[in-house]
């Protein structure tokens, strides 16, 4: 069964700005979302997959969302080049822009997770399926990944007199949560 241009209107009404959102957090140029965008809804047409549910799809689009955009870091990563400045405009709040250069500057495997995790609400369980890794690599990324953010922050912070009071700030929640909870 082919998909058509009805099927890809639904996609992106009901999973457009999770995509986007996601895309954007791990390559941080909404030019290279875009285009990496074009690219999952092209797979999406190729492909035809079926889905068994509404979560089944999200996730498959989650998926080859983050593949694509493995692909083009790896590409970057032999033609360097990021503007950060465009990210800084996109977040509200300035503290989160502050925060923002940490978040983008953590590995690419610990930044996935932790957007996941933390920025579309995935368990531990749902990002193992999604990742294809076990739930306790999951867990050691997110550890990792919060600590290094953490530090990161707190460099920042103590660096440019910040205050880190507001509960609301999601880097602030995201580098305070304990192991104890996980979603599983």
């Amino acid at each position: 069964m082919h998909k058509c241009e009805t099927d890809v209107k639904h996609i992106l009404q009901v999973h457009g700005n999770t995509l986007y959102r996601s895309a954007f957090l791990l390559l941080g140029n909404s030019h290279d979302v875009q285009d990496i965008l074009q690219e999952v809804l092209l797979r999406y047409l190729e492909k035809s997959p079926v889905f068994q549910s509404a979560e089944h799809e999200k996730a498959w689009l989650l998926r080859v969302t983050t593949n694509c955009c493995m692909d083009l870091l790896r590409f970057r990563k032999k033609n360097a080049y990021t503007d950060l400045e465009s990210l800084k405009e996109s977040l509200p709040g300035p503290e989160q822009k502050e925060h923002l250069e940490e978040l983008y500057a953590l590995p690419v495997k610990y930044k996935t997770i932790l957007i996941l995790h933390y920025f579309e609400g995935y368990s531990v369980a749902e990002i193992a399926q999604i990742t294809k890794l076990s739930k306790s690599a999951v867990k050691k990324r997110l550890q990792r990944g919060r600590e290094a953010l953490k530090i990161a922050i707190t460099k920042t912070c103590t660096a440019g007199g910040l205050t880190t009071g507001n509960s609301q700030n999601p880097f602030i929640k995201l580098t305070t949560t304990k192991k104890e909870s996980y979603n599983l």
